[in-house]
């Protein structure tokens, strides 16, 4: 076997950060130089990202897949491109609002040079203390869940990109992220029957790919001894055998801590899960070891010739599919998309408790915005792939709207008291809800502002957490465009 081939089953991370298409070109050429079959994107803008791409397919001369973290729209990752509600918000609205929204992120995604769409999760949202899937999930029902995974699916997959669903065989009932630990679900397989359902769902619509989760289940696989789904052949089967799903196999990013967790050294890890039936090893911390490690497996006969020939015929198959769908020109309805993406955050806005809020003319507005988010990220420090927030976007879409805000948080002057929550599901967070210091923050204002309305930017469930509240506006996450469809709901007729 030519030694380069093992490569194209790893897909290395392309982390813009803040540089420009010169600063990321050294590490995307030589990842392509040891023959990698594509990259998985974390930010950079719409028009960057599809200069890589075309730069890469001239330099490596053969069809490359370029995947992204796209659940809630392409906006979630490359600036220029739309943000939407997450599936949570759309489920509420219907499944109209799931294939709009669908359509919407597939269309950019290509505009991006993204053919691969990690999205949508599949995952059934039963566990409240879940810190990983709250709103990126389209709820716990497990049949309208597996009705909207097929809208979502359908709709993506029509506009010629691959989706891809998540986490299999279900990461809804964990009460620990697999980014930070090694979760262990132990319920019966009768049980896990309605997780399923979603993935059987994806695949009798045709879903291009399926990704394994870093999650152990020993009631599908009694032998493996804790082993995480993307290593078991026992689920890997089961996926295989009776779900009868023959496309792209791929698993979460090796980096995360339930690798390391499971007592596995990384390169071990990835030859093990091709070794199970996986094709794709997802963002490794080391392209050049993953790749060495696959090669050493296949001479020493740890690894079959056969088993690796069939992964990469499925990468470069899957690859070969998306170059027949060139990256797409924006066409003018594409003006439309963020248009279409606030009108369906403003719908989705739900009155948790009280009234539906609405600021008086010329009112006066005190916001207090309390970050829940800010202390995890601050300790998650550079977390692979996560970003840093903008949580000015509702103080100045306010203004915009011809909100006046006092410039200081003292209750000397009379105004609308607004308490913006933001705690949304992010990966290395480790918790779920609020930290006592936010709760202790948002009870200050209230102890001051007893008829403040509290915005809630987070799960819905969330507000129990804050019985002292009398008005809660549950607005999902805190993606701007969630922010700017607040705004608009509390200042409905802005000053021309």
């Amino acid at each position: 076997m030519n030694p380069a081939r093992p490569a194209r089953l790893v897909f290395p991370a392309l982390r813009w950060e803040d540089r420009d298409l010169d600063g990321v070109w050294p590490e995307v050429r030589d990842a392509l130089d040891r023959g990698v079959g594509g990259f998985v994107a974390f930010g950079g803008s719409t028009s960057d990202m599809l200069a890589l791409t075309r730069r890469a397919k001239e330099h490596a001369r053969r069809p490359l897949l370029f995947a992204a973290d796209l659940e809630r729209g392409a906006g979630q990752q490359f600036s220029g491109a739309t943000q939407l509600p997450p599936p949570a918000a759309l489920a509420e609205l219907g499944d109209a609002a799931i294939a709009e929204a669908a359509g919407i992120t597939a269309i950019e995604a290509g505009a991006a040079g993204i053919g691969w769409v990690f999205a949508p999760v599949a995952d059934l949202d039963v566990e409240p203390q879940n810190p990983i899937v709250g709103t990126r999930g389209f709820g716990a029902e497990p049949h309208n869940v597996a009705r909207q995974v097929r809208v979502w699916v359908e709709s993506a997959q029509a506009e010629g990109i691959h989706a891809c669903a998540k986490h299999f065989p279900g990461h809804g009932r964990s009460t620990t992220d697999s980014h930070a630990a090694l979760p262990v679900i132990e319920a019966s397989r009768a049980t896990l029957e309605d997780d399923l359902l979603p993935f059987r769902a994806a695949i009798d619509a045709g879903v291009r790919s399926i990704m394994l989760a870093h999650v152990a289940y020993p009631a599908l696989d009694p032998e493996g001894g804790g082993r995480p789904a993307s290593l078991s052949p026992s689920v890997i089967g089961l996926l295989r055998e009776e779900l009868g799903f023959a496309g792209l196999l791929v698993t979460d990013a090796l980096i995360m801590g339930a690798i390391a967790a499971s007592g596995r050294v990384e390169t071990d890890a990835a030859v093990e899960s091709i070794r199970a039936g996986c094709d794709v090893l997802l963002y490794p911390t080391s392209v050049e070891d993953t790749v060495a490690a696959l090669a050493a497996a296949l001479d020493s006969g740890d690894l079959e010739d056969r088993r690796v020939a069939q992964a990469v015929e499925r990468v470069e198959g899957a690859a070969s599919e998306i170059v027949a769908h060139a990256a797409a020109q924006l066409d003018e309805a594409a003006d439309q998309h963020p248009g279409q993406a606030l009108r369906l955050a403003v719908a989705s806005l739900e009155p948790l408790r009280g009234m539906r809020p609405s600021l008086r003319a010329g009112e006066s507005v005190r916001l207090h915005v309390i970050d829940d988010d800010s202390p995890a990220q601050a300790a998650a420090g550079s977390a692979p792939g996560t970003r840093r927030f903008d949580r000015s976007v509702l103080a100045n879409s306010l203004r915009k709207h011809g909100a006046p805000l006092l410039d200081s948080l003292s209750f000397e002057e009379d105004a609308c008291d607004l308490i913006a929550v933001f705690s949304d599901v992010r990966a290395w967070k480790g918790r779920v809800g609020l930290a006592p210091e936010s709760v202790r923050a948002v009870n200050a204002v209230l102890a001051r502002a007893p008829d403040a309305t509290v915005i809630l930017f987070a799960h819905p469930r969330t507000a129990s957490e804050l019985p002292a509240a009398r008005h809660i506006l549950g607005a999902w996450c805190g993606d701007s465009v969630m922010q700017e469809a607040v705004a608009q709901q509390l200042v409905p007729n802005p000053p021309s």
